[in-house]
């Protein structure tokens, strides 16, 4: 049996204003409302079919009597999507009623749970709760749509005025460049330093001048004894040749490159 909507209250009686809330909400007359009332008696079994009920309205007294059966039947013969109100009464300066009563729904299955509409008389509060039986049922499966992004298109004018790249050099840009050179000095017949010498040429001029030896005996050293030539371990202690290097007799003495760096 399928009706547009039912309401089960364990008292004897159901307000008439429960009635017209509940048709209200599923939108249907009053004479479409079922009533059981003594809900109890029944031994917690609702006598309809399962999804056969559009919205449900449950008047309880207390907290206590919203029983999970009662919710699982409620769960049981709504349909898909429908709803169902849960109306009870509490002092007005209690708010466990509201979130204990949202707690049973929410552990019945139930989304969308939410307080509605509170209204006071004197000390007393009547709290009404809504909530919404899911769309799918349990067991139910769908695969999950992966949304995707679509790439921005752009839009290539062939006809647009492209900047040939060669065009933004300069003539000083496309010159070879030069490698600086190893030394400073000028390189003559004289193999002189200059005046800012940087490269060491004119320390070893120094060193050579402070030998006070003349360009004669650079160009063309000679030995009286035989050993100046063969370096500074065969040569006395007043040879004018001490600190250069070893040397052939008549062949001019050749400065090494680690010159500078010789014990004098």
């Amino acid at each position: 049996m399928a009706v547009a909507a039912l309401a089960v209250t364990d008292e004897v009686a159901l307000p008439i204003r429960a009635v017209g809330d509940l048709a209200a909400s599923a939108d249907v007359s009053r004479e479409e409302v079922a009533v059981i009332t003594q809900c109890a008696a029944l031994g917690g079994k609702l006598p309809f079919d399962d999804g056969s009920v559009g919205a449900v309205l449950a008047v309880i007294k207390n907290v206590e009597s919203l029983r999970e059966q009662l919710v699982a039947e409620i769960n049981r013969v709504l349909k898909a999507g429908g709803r169902v109100l849960v109306q009870s009464s509490a002092p007005s300066s209690s708010q466990k009623p509201n979130t204990d009563i949202e707690r049973k729904l929410l552990m019945g299955g139930f989304v969308e749970v939410q307080a509605s509409t509170t209204s006071s008389q004197d000390t007393v509060q009547s709290v009404t709760i809504k909530a919404k039986k899911a769309s799918w049922s349990v067991g139910s499966s769908f695969p999950l749509k992966k949304a995707t992004k679509a790439l921005p298109k752009i839009q290539i004018d062939d006809d647009s005025d492209l900047i040939d790249e060669d065009s933004l050099l300069t003539e000083e840009d496309l010159k070879k460049p030069q490698l600086p050179v190893v030394g400073d000095c000028e390189v003559g017949a004289t193999r002189k330093a200059c005046k800012n010498c940087s490269c060491g040429r004119a320390e070893a001029e120094a060193k050579v001048e402070k030998l006070e030896l003349t360009a004669e005996q650079i160009n063309n050293p000679q030995s009286a004894c035989g050993s100046c030539g063969l370096g500074d371990a065969f040569r006395c202690g007043t040879c004018p040749y001490r600190g250069l290097p070893p040397f052939k007799p008549g062949e001019k003495v050749s400065l090494s490159s680690n010159f500078l760096a010789a014990d004098i």
